[in-house]
């Protein structure tokens, strides 16, 4: 404890709300047609899939070039062209188990990033990699995967097969020029 009886709280929830216009949901009715990736492509895919909600079918291969798969500025920047973009949850190294029912109680859209394999500390080799890294869309009970068919690939949140995978990064995806963004 601080001098002024400040102490780190390490229970922020998922989503921290300030006030009301915080809370959302902001993307309930919405349809979100399940692509599958080819090749290692989650993140063109996930957003393709995200800006063809808007009535343009948007081809993975269309998102390639105008995103760095590393860089989620990137991706927030390319969904803005489609009225959305993303703001960062609250989150550390936890098992996807640890937060899942948190994130399907705001019943909402998010992106859920989580490590393919318990990722390492250091890098391996000399590229800096830590090991590959997968990324979901979460929309309100329901857990999109392009990484497998649209038979398997569309399953409720809580029955998903990769729950204890610890989380890389999770985002909201909010209406574009909302306040709290990436």
């Amino acid at each position: 404890m601080t001098e002024n009886g400040w102490r780190p709280d390490p229970n922020a929830p998922i989503w921290w709300v300030d006030d009301d216009s915080e809370t959302g949901p902001f993307h309930q009715n919405i349809d979100i047609n399940h692509l599958q990736q080819r090749g290692p492509s989650c993140v063109p895919t996930t957003l393709a899939m995200l800006a063809s909600t808007r009535g343009v079918p948007i081809h993975p291969d269309e998102v390639m070039p105008r995103i760095n798969s590393q860089a989620p500025h990137t991706w927030s920047k390319f969904l803005q062209d489609y009225g959305m973009q993303l703001a960062y949850c609250n989150t550390d190294v936890r098992r996807l188990s640890h937060v899942i029912k948190e994130l399907v109680e705001l019943d909402d859209l998010f992106l859920v990033s989580f490590y393919s394999g318990e990722p390492p500390f250091d890098p391996p080799n000399r590229n800096g990699k830590l090991c590959t890294a997968h990324i979901v869309t979460l929309h309100r009970g329901t857990i999109i995967d392009t990484a497998k068919s649209r038979l398997s690939g569309v399953v409720s949140a809580t029955e998903y097969s990769r729950l204890e995978n610890p989380i890389k990064r999770v985002f909201r995806v909010v209406p574009a020029g909302y306040g709290r963004s990436i």
